[in-house]
Formats: structure tokens, C-alpha cells, sequence
């Protein structure tokens, strides 16, 4: 290949051979859907696509291949994505609006083929999918900087959907817009905490003294910036994607180093990985005798399985100041040592799910 014309028939030649491939790909999943839809077979299998993704990025590492990990996964998520919509079309509910960094996370899972479900709650999530209306939500559960999201929380305690994957989520904000010239731009639009959050970027910019209008969501700010050309918005990348607002820089944060963990809920339980997961709840039953419930947490070290959080909540019960424990493990719910530890505190645990631990 000795032109650039060259390299470009090199190219549509490949992209050729990608086509036929994949097109061969999806008659297998389509065959996959239909044994799944006699069996009752889950049709997202988190396990399963983190299996796929390490066995094709070490024979990338082996034959000296330049896709990475994380190229490798970003290509093949949408595969996957594009293959389970083949298998089942299913819907997909998500704390809303459109544009929220919980949309971006649950797109970044479920491809742009998918459909979607804004709802205004995470209550409404949890209900929406007990209802059967939606085979999937995504909602928040922790981050990094504001701890975890209670209502998650309190809502995993009572309903009967489980957690079926995770994903940590870098929260990063972009000032996108249409105006030409950063002169031009008169108004920005954010959440009040947008703003707090990428003070130092507004103030090396000279946007200090313009008008800052506080909206109630990043995608809402997205959408008034894209009906004047004299405003920005300070707002999600998938907020100015989805408006159709240009951006202008990424990742105008103060800070960096802020994730958030969503979950992905739903119906079924995952099959066990090398890579699991699981969480609890726990509600001890002598919880106000001394030591309790560091006797409890012993049976975890004696049984070696490693915890990865606990978090102690407000049991909301009539007559006082109880509370119970919400603990992240590694390990799977079918694992044989699992078993026989939570087979000792009968009545005292339940099982919120178990799944792929997600990298953070």
C-alpha cells in the first residue's frame, strides 16, 4: 500500500469482510434467541460477555494486536448489544430524563438499538419492572464523592428484582453549544450542582459574571442551549448527542476523580464467573447485643471471603432505632462456601443478587 487510495481500498475491503462476518454472527444469535425463548434462558449474560471480551484480548495481546482491552470492549459491547436486540428486543427502564448520566450508562450496556424507558423515580423504575413492563432498569446506587443512594437501597430491601450486573461510570461533565464564539455565549444553563462543580473551568473561561440559570436536569439544560445560540449548557456528552448541541470542551470538572456505580436490574439469576460478586442485606437478629455484628462479619474472614463494602441503613420499623446492613462480597450465591455461611443466619439475610463485579 504505497497511496492513500490504496489504504482506502484496503480498508472497504476489510470493512467487507467485517460485514459478512457479523452478518454470519447474528444468524447464530438469532438461532440463540429462538432455544432461549423455548428454554426461558436469560438473554443478557454479563458473565458470559466478560468471558468473550478477556478470551479476544489476549489472543489480541498474543498476535501483537493494537485493540486493548477497553478498545476491544468498546467495540464489542455494541455487538453484543446489537445481538440481544436480534434475540429479544426487550426495554429498558432508567431513572430519566433522556440525556441524564444514567441514560449514558445504561446506552453504554445496552447500544443505541435498544428501547428505551425515562422515568421520573427510581421508585418508578423499581415498579416498573415488577409490573413486567421492562425487562431491565439502571438506576444509581453509590458515588464516589456523595456516598450511596438510599433510596436504591431501601428499595432493593423490599422488592424482588435482583441486581444482574454493575458498572462504574466516570462522571464527567461537557460545556457544549452553538454560539460560534465564546464571546457570543450571554447564558448558561445547568443543575445548581453543575455549576459548583466546574467552577475553576468557568472562571478561566471569563464566564464567571454571566448569567448562570439553575434547570433541573443536565438534559434539560441541554435542550434549552440547543434553542439559543447565545447560551451553553453544561451537561452530560449523551445530553449534547442527543440535542444535537455541539461540544466545545469535555471534562470541565474541578475534580476528575468522581464515579458513580450504577446497577442493572431484572428477573433472573446470573450463572456463576470466576469474577462475581454479590450483595446482601442483613437484618441481625440480636442486632442491640454487644459484638453482634462482629460475630457475624468473623463468619465472613473463617469462611475466606473477602468483603468489599458494608453500609449500615435505617430499618425504618415502628419502636425505635434499628438498622440493617447492606455488605457487597466476592463470591457467587450458588458458591458452596456462600451457601453454608448464609445457611447459619437463616432468616437474617437477603440476597439482593449476584453478579460480574464491574471494573471501578
Amino acid at each position: 500500500m504505497n497511496t492513500l487510495d490504496d489504504c482506502r481500498v484496503a480498508i472497504d475491503s476489510i470493512d467487507n469482510q467485517i460485514l459478512e462476518l457479523l452478518n454470519k454472527r447474528m444468524k447464530v444469535v438469532q438461532r440463540v434467541g429462538e432455544i432461549k425463548s423455548k428454554s426461558g434462558g436469560a438473554i443478557y449474560r454479563p458473565e458470559r460477555e466478560k468471558a468473550i471480551i478477556e478470551r479476544l484480548t489476549a489472543l489480541s495481546a498474543k498476535n501483537d494486536g493494537l485493540l486493548n482491552s477497553k478498545a476491544i470492549e468498546a467495540i464489542f459491547l455494541e455487538v453484543f448489544a446489537v445481538s440481544r436486540n436480534l434475540e429479544l428486543p426487550e426495554k429498558i427502564a432508567y431513572l430519566g430524563p433522556e440525556g441524564t448520566f444514567t441514560h449514558q450508562a445504561a446506552e453504554s450496556r445496552f447500544g443505541a438499538m435498544s428501547d428505551y424507558l425515562p422515568l421520573s423515580s427510581i421508585d418508578a423504575v423499581f415498579k416498573t419492572l415488577e409490573a413486567g413492563r421492562a425487562k431491565f432498569g439502571v438506576v444509581p446506587i453509590e458515588n464516589s464523592k456523595d456516598g450511596i443512594v438510599g433510596e436504591t437501597l431501601d428499595l432493593l430491601s423490599k422488592s424482588c428484582v435482583k441486581i444482574v450486573a454493575e458498572l462504574y461510570m466516570p462522571i464527567h461533565a461537557s460545556f457544549a453549544t452553538k454560539a460560534k464564539k465564546l464571546e457570543d455565549i450571554t447564558k448558561i444553563y445547568s443543575k445548581d450542582k453543575g455549576f459548583g462543580q466546574c467552577r475553576d473551568f468557568l472562571q478561566e473561561y471569563g464566564f464567571v459574571n454571566i448569567e448562570q440559570i439553575p434547570v433541573d436536569s443536565t438534559a434539560k439544560a441541554a435542550i434549552l442551549a440547543a434553542g439559543d445560540p447565545s447560551s451553553a449548557a453544561i451537561c452530560s456528552h449523551i445530553a449534547a448527542k442527543l440535542y444535537g448541541l455541539p461540544t466545545m470542551f469535555e471534562n470541565i470538572e474541578d475534580s476528575q476523580d468522581s464515579t458513580t456505580r450504577f446497577i442493572i436490574l431484572s428477573d433472573f439469576v446470573n450463572g456463576q464467573s470466576e469474577h462475581d460478586k454479590t450483595s446482601i442485606l442483613v437484618k441481625l437478629h440480636d442486632a442491640r447485643e454487644a459484638g453482634s455484628l462482629v460475630h457475624f462479619l468473623q463468619d465472613f474472614d473463617d469462611a475466606n471471603i473477602n468483603l468489599s463494602k458494608i453500609e449500615s441503613r435505617p430499618s425504618k420499623e415502628k419502636g425505635g432505632f434499628g438498622y440493617w446492613f447492606y455488605i457487597d462480597f466476592y463470591g457467587h450465591i450458588k458458591d458452596t462456601a456462600v451457601q453454608k455461611l448464609l445457611s447459619k443466619h437463616e432468616g437474617e439475610v437477603t440476597w439482593l443478587g449476584s453478579y460480574v463485579k464491574g471494573e471501578d
